[in-house]
């Protein structure tokens, strides 16, 4: 079970925020050289994010780059700059068909044949954000072996609706409740959009939870104060832990071992999905432990 509960974006232009990539204790750290660059210095992005792919995951992390989407000018140049040993993965933004994600994939793997790097080590994220990528969620989160997460952009997929986007983000349910099904479909991790009003901490939770209401397990985050939240939320609670082992125990024993897939539990039904969801939050505490002293050593 992947454990990607935050992924930190940094300006890869920005020599003050990326000196301190290392610092930050994210899941995930992602140089940003897409929205966040303006044209004149992408080059610049380029070289700082090559620079320091190992320096950014010596802290524990996964290091992406985001890299200009199809639609520019600069993406075959971003992808020659930084697949690199070091690199755990490309995040392409606005994608829209399945497509995009094909000709990506085979400009990966002939970069990491032409750079000796082992085939599929460089995975993929994608961003959908637009009208069509929504549209075509399933067959783009499924059209590569490497992609391991997708994320939903509440940005730009509320500019291309032409609708004003909120703290609320009802305007946005719709769409976000479909990149987390066709993720969960295609057995990625569903991540959620940045919140882009990050001072605002309860805001912050609640849209959190919201996100995590409807499959998210972790989410873009544009600023360091949004890490501890994050993990916080999208790690189970130490009453679901506790719950969790109870449910697995009475199951096993007073179900499974006696044949029966239904019993009662306190006056409540537990059956296979409820036993399922117990060991889901078992695995997904196992694999944040797991992380977490990987990062420790």
């Amino acid at each position: 079970m992947k454990v990607i509960r935050s992924n930190l974006y940094i300006p890869a232009n920005n020599p003050v925020l990326v000196d301190k990539c290392a610092k930050y204790p994210a899941d995930n750290v992602t140089f940003d050289i897409e929205d966040a660059v303006p044209p004149q210095e992408k080059q610049n992005a380029r070289k700082m994010a090559a620079a320091n792919l190992e320096k950014a995951g010596s802290n524990g992390a996964e290091v992406y780059v985001r890299v200009n989407g199809w639609h520019t000018e600069y993406t075959h140049d971003d992808l020659e700059a930084v697949v690199l040993p070091g690199l755990d993965g490309i995040t392409l933004p606005k994608t829209r068909n399945i497509d995009d994600v094909k000709r990506l994939d085979q400009e990966i793997g002939e970069l990491e044949d032409r750079r000796g790097i082992p085939p599929g080590t460089v995975k993929i994220a994608l961003l959908l954000e637009t009208a069509e990528g929504i549209m075509n969620a399933y067959s783009i989160v499924t059209a590569s072996k490497r992609t391991v997460a997708a994320f939903f952009g509440a940005v730009d997929y509320c500019a291309d609706m032409r609708i004003a986007r909120t703290n609320e983000a009802s305007e946005q349910a719709v769409a976000r409740t479909i990149v987390a099904i066709a993720a969960r479909s295609a057995g990625i991790v569903a991540l959620d959009a940045p919140f882009a009003d990050y001072s605002n901490m309860d805001a912050f939770r609640k849209n959190t939870l919201d996100g995590r209401r409807m499959g998210f397990e972790g989410r873009m985050l544009i600023h360091p104060s949004q890490i501890a939240v994050a993990h916080e939320l999208y790690s189970p609670t130490e009453e679901e832990i506790t719950d969790a082992e109870r449910v697995k125990k009475f199951f096993e024993e007073e179900g499974l071992a006696k044949g029966l897939a239904s019993v009662s539990l306190d006056g409540k039904m537990v059956d296979t999905p409820v036993y399922q969801s117990a060991l889901n939050v078992l695995d997904f505490r196992d694999a944040i432990n797991e992380k977490d002293a990987a990062r420790a050593r």
